[in-house]
């Protein structure tokens, strides 16, 4: 466990230190401020009604988990592995006393915390900007909702970014993973949209699992297929990422 813990650290550290968190931030805080000032032109110049101040919060995240944070969570996890193996730092990395499966795990662990604090950032930020322009239609329950749907966005985010592990264990090239990350996350979109019946089976579709935490009668089994599915897909491209990893030779 100190090995472990010593290894995120270490990760976390150089996530901190690479401008792309820097910039995703950024970005985020430019979009909310952007789409705020769009609403606000909405309703008074054209006299719109506009967004509530909690519904702000679920459009920002609506637009972003197939935007902004897909793009900037594969950048941060094909830097992780695909940059190091290009620079040939792993090799230094695996030097230290600590096992091969830890090591992975800890690069993953890293990349889960960049997305939650990314979340965490969006989801703070755009509740500030929803209140101040709309406060009068604060609610508790609203409140509690935005929170929620923050949160559970992390899970399909992470088994994204598990995803991903497995292409740069599989293709050297950092450019390679990105492309080849860009076509099969908009061929899913595409094979969403056309075979709808079969969409839930798609990870891209599951970005959207936050939708059914807002309904206002929460479909419980429909929530649990899809965090089985979800868990199906982290456990099996963990495993395989992970063995590839393992027998690499550095």
């Amino acid at each position: 466990m100190v090995e472990f813990k010593a290894a995120l650290i270490n990760e976390v550290e150089k996530l901190y230190k690479r401008k792309k968190v820097l910039v995703a931030m950024i970005i985020s805080l430019i979009f909310i401020i952007v789409g705020q000032l769009s609403m606000v032109v909405l309703r008074t110049g054209f006299g719109l009604r506009g967004v509530s101040s909690m519904e702000f919060p679920i459009l920002v995240l609506s637009v972003v988990v197939n935007t902004i944070l897909p793009l900037f969570t594969a950048l941060v996890t094909i830097e992780s592995f695909s940059g190091e193996f290009s620079q040939n730092t792993m090799k230094i990395a695996l030097t230290r006393p600590v096992s091969r499966l830890k090591f992975f795990t800890a690069k993953l662990t890293a990349i889960m915390l960049f997305i939650l604090a990314n979340l965490l950032f969006l989801m703070v930020f755009s509740i500030l900007a929803g209140v101040m322009f709309n406060s009068n239609s604060f609610t508790l329950q609203s409140f509690i909702r935005v929170i929620i749907s923050y949160m559970v966005t992390l899970m399909p985010m992470v088994v994204l970014s598990i995803i991903i592990a497995f292409f740069t264990n599989i293709i050297r090239s950092g450019i390679g993973v990105f492309f080849l990350s860009i076509f099969a996350f908009v061929t899913f979109k595409g094979l969403g949209i056309i075979f709808y019946r079969y969409s839930g089976i798609f990870i891209t579709t599951m970005m959207n699992w936050y939708t059914l935490y807002t309904m206002d009668t929460i479909p419980s089994f429909k929530i649990f297929l899809q965090f089985m599915m979800m868990l199906s897909y982290g456990i099996i491209f963990f495993t395989v990422a992970y063995c590839i990893f393992d027998k690499k030779e550095f």
